[in-house]
């Protein structure tokens, strides 16, 4: 420190102004220079950011297309607790056999089993009915709105020998439960 400040005694007062300014060029220069580099770094990001915006609105859907694409796809409602699960998914169940017309039989739980999917077990609902083909499309092509519906195990239809018309239906369908 004593170094320093007798240097800069022993400088005169102009020359010690030329080295403020030069010490404040220097740090100008410095700033500029990283500045430079920086904004040039900030101008390529920006381009790039507006490639990528352009290429997301390319395949963004509108929102007609949207609405159309998600009244496709199926609900799904998180897994109740078995008892709440077993009431929830046999009531929408029951709704969608009636709305296709389809007279069926008391529906069966079957047993739960200890298998264990993603921490939920599977529990399966069982469906016995008499109906004709057209019902069965229509309830399969409804089962897709069933926020419980987790799948169909099983289907079964064997036709009556007297009335080629009437269908014996067994269809067994799952949800998943806590």
């Amino acid at each position: 420190m004593k170094i320093r400040e007798s240097m800069i005694g022993r400088l005169s007062e102009k020359e010690q102004r030329t080295v403020k300014i030069g010490a404040v060029c220097a740090a100008a220069i410095l700033v500029f220079v990283i500045s430079t580099k920086w904004f040039g770094h900030w101008g390529q990001v920006r381009k790039l950011l507006a490639a990528e915006r352009s290429k997301l609105e390319t395949i963004s859907p509108d929102e007609a297309k949207q609405r159309g694409l998600l009244s496709v796809v199926p609900v799904l409602e998180i897994p109740q607790i078995e008892e709440k699960q077993k009431f929830l998914f046999r009531d929408k169940f029951d709704e969608q056999l009636k709305k296709a017309g389809i007279r069926s039989e008391p529906l069966e739980f079957l047993s739960t089993g200890k298998s264990q999917q993603g921490g939920y077990r599977l529990l399966r609902l069982k469906c016995s009915g008499k109906c004709r083909f057209g019902q069965i499309l229509d309830l399969l092509a409804s089962l897709k709105e069933n926020p419980y519906l987790v799948g169909i195990e099983e289907m079964r239809m064997k036709c009556d020998t007297k009335n080629r018309q009437e269908i014996q239906l067994d269809l067994t369908v799952s949800t998943f439960v806590k």
